[in-house]
């Protein structure tokens, strides 16, 4: 299996060290000779790289997630996935993803894209993004940051009990063919595009996805051990460190401000602020849904769900922000809130083990909020974008609402159904899952071969004056759901 590990990796570095046409590149612009378009340019070209780091730096957001709701005999493995993760990631969706997605696909545009690979077109080969006029390197990063995200969503529902090689395999297949396939329907040109669908910066091309690709491979993959009792009835497996948690989702929530105003992929003449708001009111509504929703079923304010309403209102708010009016925004990220907690309860109950409730976060927040634009999309915004029509409570009738439930149909089935099929051959061959000690023990050890928590989980034998060392048992034997 190492073996297989290091001959992927080897491949993509080989594909990596391909020569590339070189890009096309802007007339050198001489000290003062900046023209104003100059100047609107470079400024357009900075928001964009800095957008696409703060959405690049959500890693760091999904790694303390995901490391503060597992146990400490795992969050070892947890890092090492998100690392391989970015690296594999960007290098299939250099190779091959970004062509897919935005290129011109000739006869299959309505479908994929078919040009540039390896990133080498012209700035008029990726069609999809001709509405920019920042240089390609610049929509690259932007757009990669955007498929890292989707993938790593998928590994919420995953954790502690997956082989790093289906990690592995499965990132080239996702990065570099689902994700962008579902990308070119809706922001390349495709079929989506031309009736108008409006998904501004990607509810459902990014979350919808990676959670709908998650639930596949969670429901071949089984629940963790001890998630359920003899009767099935679901047990608690708590994380082992709450702050860690919060901080993820304050790291998330931050990095939106790239994610959502950094989708004008402009900075000159366009509405980035009032994107920020909306985004921003959404998230503090979900919160107050999740709350609201803890309280009456529980009669306390749980953490982790307070955590997930953030999460569900952002992933709601990302499909609508440019499209809605601030008081929308509030009723959009409250009733994520609320959706999600629903849906987290029902998952649990009816047998899907997901540790970080990606599936009610990404996927019902990421179906709630490509719904919402149907409903408040505003004539005013509507006609700045150029994207599809008004929303039902502006008069735009049932049509926009009608375009937004075909796309998600359409994608998450699309997703999960070839999701479904990659992991079916994996389990089939290589195996999903970790054989049961391993897990018990914990993934660090069996997977990487260290501890994440060496001290706590590591006990150094003095006594018998070797200063050899012997593992000691999780003090945490529990666990379940938290923010995704």
């Amino acid at each position: 299996m190492r073996k297989f590990i290091l001959l992927t990796i080897t491949v993509l570095l080989l594909i990596a060290a391909l020569p590339a046409a070189a890009f096309a590149q802007e007339t050198p612009v001489t000290a003062g000779t900046a023209t104003p378009e100059d100047v609107a340019l470079a400024v357009d070209t900075m928001w964009v790289v800095v957008a696409a780091m703060l959405v690049l730096f959500m890693q760091a957001g999904f790694a303390m997630l995901e490391v503060g709701f597992s146990r400490m005999k795992n969050v070892g493995s947890v890092v090492a996935k998100i690392l391989a993760m970015m690296g594999i990631g960007l290098v299939a969706f250099w190779a091959a993803g970004f062509a897919f997605t935005f290129s011109d696909g000739g006869g299959l545009n309505s479908i994929i894209g078919t040009q540039g690979f390896l990133l080498s077109g012209d700035e008029a080969t990726y069609a999809g993004l001709s509405w920019t006029a920042v240089p390609l390197s610049a929509k690259f990063l932007f757009q990669v940051a955007f498929a890292l995200v989707s993938l790593a969503i998928v590994w919420g529902t995953m954790l502690e009990r997956t082989k790093f090689a289906v990690y592995c395999i499965f990132a080239v297949v996702f990065a570099g063919l689902i994700y962008p396939i579902v990308g070119h329907w809706i922001w390349g040109g495709g079929w989506l595009s031309t009736f108008g669908m409006q998904d501004f910066a990607g509810s459902t091309v990014v979350h919808l996805s990676g959670a709908m690709a998650a639930l596949a491979g969670t429901l071949l993959l089984g629940p963790r051990i001890g998630k359920y009792d003899d009767n099935g009835n679901p047990q608690t497996i708590p994380g082992h460190n709450m702050p860690l948690a919060v901080l993820g989702v304050i790291i998330l929530w931050v990095g939106w401000f790239g994610f959502n105003p950094g989708s004008t992929m402009s900075a000159v003449g366009a509405s980035i602020a009032d994107i920020a708001l909306t985004t921003n009111l959404a998230a503090g509504a979900g919160v107050l849904g999740a709350m609201f929703m803890s309280y009456a079923y529980r009669k306390h304010v749980d953490v982790g769900m307070a955590g997930n309403g953030a999460i569900a209102a952002l992933v709601a708010i990302t499909a609508a922000c440019a499209f809605v009016d601030p008081w929308a925004s509030l009723i959009i990220g409250f009733i994520a809130g609320v959706i999600m907690y629903s849906v987290l309860i029902l998952v649990d109950k009816i047998g899907v083990d997901d540790p970080l409730g990606a599936i009610a976060a990404h996927g019902m927040g990421g179906i709630w909020g490509t719904l919402s634009t149907g409903l408040f999309a505003t004539p005013a915004l509507v006609e700045a974008t150029g994207i599809g029509s008004p929303g039902l409570l502006y008069g735009g009738g049932l049509s926009q609402l009608g375009v937004q439930a075909l796309g998600i149909v359409a994608c998450g089935g699309f997703v999960f159904l070839t999701s479904y099929g990659v992991f079916a051959a994996l389990k089939a061959t290589i195996g999903l899952r970790v054989k049961p000690e391993h897990e018990l023990d914990g993934l660090d050890i069996s997977e990487h071969g260290v501890y994440g928590y060496s001290e706590q989980l590591i006990a150094t034998d003095y006594q018998n004056g070797s200063g050899g060392r012997k593992a000691v048992k999780d003090p945490v034997e529990g666990a379940a759901g938290g923010a995704a």
